[in-house]
């Protein structure tokens, strides 16, 4: 990037919201950080960060609630929850918080870098892109990075925009889940298919309260997702 990316870190233990500050500022990027969740939306006011870090457990609003708050007003601001309970991830995936990805404690500061570099990379990338299929149900607005139905922003997280992007470039084939996954996380992680499941069922979700004449991605029983705007 040609100028350093701002985050905000929101940690309520100072010693891990300093830890991590320090380490993100080491690698460029600009960093605030808060320890309160009552704190955050004033702030967001005034502030538009690339991405927020955002544990769970806050005092005053709580990580999930802000989660939902931020991504209903700022659709274009990367959500990585940070959570102290592995077993947590799953019941995350499930819920409609729109969070681009999750960190579980504890955690090296140099996977939070990696992490953070890895979203911010989708979603760069993810703009930079040429817009395809401006007659399609669903039209991508580049450089906006949203995806618009009848000029309503949908409001994907980057996520759900990158599986959308994807399918739409090739409209009728058929993606398996494996495929998928390789566009949504290239840094090679290990995920489970039904991370590839909640992400579609929330981007279905997404599309057929705007559009809900038109089942516009399709399962395969047994072999993925297409996308098929027609017939």
């Amino acid at each position: 990037m040609s100028h350093a990316a701002s985050l905000l870190v929101v940690e309520d233990e100072p010693k891990i919201a300093r830890l991590m500050a320090d380490y993100l500022t080491s690698h460029g990027f600009e960093v605030t950080t808060l320890g309160h969740g009552d704190e955050v939306m004033p702030w967001l006011e005034q502030h538009s960060p690339a991405l927020v870090l955002l544990d769970i457990m806050l005092p005053g609003k709580d990580g999930l609630t802000l989660s939902r708050e931020i991504r209903q007003l700022w659709p274009s601001i990367a959500i990585i929850m940070v959570t102290a309970k592995v077993e947590e991830v799953d019941r995350l995936l499930g819920l409609e918080l729109g969070a681009d990805d999750y960190i579980c404690k504890p955690f090296s500061p140099r996977e939070v870098v990696a992490r953070v570099k890895a979203v911010l990379r989708r979603s760069q990338a993810a703009a930079e892109a040429p817009s395809e299929v401006q007659n399609a149900p669903v039209v991508l607005n580049e450089d906006g990075w949203q995806a618009l139905a009848h000029g309503q922003d949908l409001g994907l997280t980057a996520v759900e925009f990158q599986l959308l992007r994807v399918m739409m470039q090739a409209p009728g084939r058929i993606f398996s889940r494996e495929q998928l996954m390789d566009h949504m996380y290239r840094d090679n992680r290990i995920v489970s298919e039904r991370t590839v499941d909640s992400h579609i069922k929330k981007l279905r979700k997404k599309i057929h309260e705007a559009l809900p004449e038109l089942e516009i991605i399709r399962s395969v029983y047994g072999v993925g997702y297409k996308y098929q705007p027609e017939g």
